[in-house]
This record gives C-alpha cells, sequence and structure tokens, in this order.
C-alpha cells in the first residue's frame, strides 16, 4: 500500500467521523490523561488493518505507542489481542471507531479470502480478486486479499486487456472471439484475457492465443473439459474460472484443472470481523 495514500485516507476517514470534534470526550476526558487499549478479535479471522490503525492514533497522537501483537496476514484465534496501544485518552476514544472500522472490514477480505485458498488447497490453483471493490477503496481491498493468501487481477482497465461479452456485443456481428483477439493483438502488447461462454468459443480462442482464457459461468464438468481442450491445443494458456463459484463448490473448480478462480464475493460479500477495543483506565 502507498504510503501517502494511506495518509490521505486515514485524513478523510478522521474528517467524516469528526474525530477532532470528538464532543463527548472533549467535555469529558481531560488533555494530559493517557490510557492504554487492546484491539480485540472477538472471532476467529485473518488479521488485516495495522498500518491504517497505527496512522489514525498517530494522526490523533503523535506520541502514540502502537504495537502489533499479531501481524496482518497472521490467524488470530477468538478472544485474541491483535495490537496494544498507548496513548492519550483522548486519541484512543476518538481514533476507535474508525480504526475498528478498517479493521472489520479489511479483516473480514481477508478472512474470506483465507477461506477460499484453504479450500482449494493442493490442487495448484490460485485465487483472485476482481475490479468489484469500494470505490477508492481498491488498493486496500486488494491487499486484504493478499493478506488471506490470495492473487489479485488487473488493477484496472489500463494494466490488461479483457475482452468481455458486452465488449463483442458492441464490435460489428463479424467480429468472433478470436477476430476480437486478434485485433487487440495488433494494437497493444499487454497481457489479454478472453471471456469465452462455451466450448466452441474456447476453441476458437485457443488459436487465436491469449494469454488467458475466462471460463464464464461454466459448471465443473464443462471445466474440466475445457482442461482437456486446452491441454490438446494449447497447454501455454492459463484457463480461469469465474462466475457461479461458492465455498461449497470452488474446490470442484479447482480440481477441474483450471489454473485460476476469481471472485468477486472476496470484496463484494466478504462479511466485517468482529473486532472491539478494551480501554484500560490509568489515572496518570
Amino acid at each position: 500500500m502507498n504510503t501517502a495514500a494511506i495518509h490521505s485516507l486515514v485524513r478523510q476517514a478522521l474528517r467524516e467521523d469528526r474525530a477532532a470534534q470528538d464532543i463527548t470526550t472533549l467535555s469529558l476526558i481531560p488533555a494530559r490523561q493517557f490510557a492504554s487499549a487492546r484491539i480485540i478479535y472477538r472471532q476467529e479471522g485473518t488479521v488485516c488493518g495495522h498500518r491504517l490503525a497505527r496512522e489514525i492514533f498517530r494522526k490523533l497522537d503523535p506520541g502514540v505507542r502502537y504495537k502489533a501483537l499479531i501481524k496482518d496476514g497472521e490467524e488470530a484465534a477468538k478472544g485474541s489481542a491483535v495490537a496494544l496501544i498507548r496513548a492519550k485518552t483522548r486519541a484512543v476514544l476518538s481514533g476507535e471507531r474508525t480504526a475498528l472500522n478498517f479493521f472489520g472490514r479489511l479483516g473480514g477480505i481477508a478472512t474470506q479470502t483465507r477461506r477460499f485458498v484453504n479450500a482449494v488447497s493442493g490442487t495448484g490453483c490460485a485465487i483472485l480478486d476482481t475490479r468489484k471493490t469500494t470505490p477508492t477503496l481498491r488498493d486496500l481491498e486488494r491487499y486484504a486479499v493478499r493478506c488471506g493468501g490470495g492473487q489479485n487481477h488487473r488493477f484496472d482497465l489500463q494494466e490488461m486487456v479483457m475482452i468481455k461479452d458486452n465488449h463483442r456485443t458492441a464490435c460489428r456481428p463479424e467480429v468472433d472471439i478470436a477476430g476480437a483477439i486478434r485485433i487487440v493483438r495488433a494494437k497493444t502488447r499487454r497481457r489479454i484475457v478472453a471471456e469465452v461462454e462455451d466450448l466452441e468459443e474456447l476453441a476458437a480462442a485457443l488459436l487465436a492465443a491469449p494469454d488467458i482464457i475466462l471460463l464464464d459461468n461454466m459448471r465443473p464438468a464443462m471445466v474440466g473439459q475445457a482442461v482437456a481442450i486446452r491441454n490438446r491445443l494449447n497447454k501455454s494458456i492459463q484457463l480461469e474460472a469465474s462466475g457461479g463459484i461458492t465455498l461449497r463448490n470452488v474446490a470442484r473448480y479447482a480440481r477441474a484443472g483450471v489454473d485460476r478462480i476469481s471472485l468477486g464475493a472476496l470484496t463484494h460479500s466478504a462479511p466485517s470481523v468482529d473486532v472491539s477495543l478494551e480501554l484500560d483506565y490509568d489515572p496518570k
């Protein structure tokens, strides 16, 4: 994650919550009072969010002491303290919710990703995210996917060519998937992903030799057939499965022989982890 981007996002998040104008804390807590606090995972999960939490409390108290007990990407048991904080009490109370929101959201994505990664363990199949991310938070959410053991797909529209159904609908009727691949290949050296919906399109795409072929909404049995066709025609092309894949069936797709599986659910459907902050009173 880019440090400047983190600083900017933290400033924006603290402004959104009016942390500097926390009327309750300003009314009740002396400016020079200090406190210690622990960030607690209330459920099992993969930790993600330390850099943001540390920066949140540093913005509110430059003298904060922040110690990560369980690092990003590591597993936390239910009830585990993942961080210790020593700072001005006002800073702890005013930054609490913003820090926990990031821990909950990013930890949820990391935990969701870890479940999928574990489900395909031993198959050699990679788990990837998609561009179905929260606007302006893609970099963070992709980081959370990596913390969960997943890999990142293309970051944006310029990084890689991805020929999807609507691109082909918008092209001339005579431009099939192979033709679209050849047109793009003549105009750029970027990697090409071509989406196909059936085995006939797959065979045509294989002959045009994109870098990756995405098997869209195919059932595991058809994916197995697709792998056999790929192995016969061009083994160097990677196959990616996407669409209709869940924790219950992801292992079947991986065992069918695809190289990668991409899932929007890693980011758009990941439930937040239950995380809290426990403050210890310190009269000093």
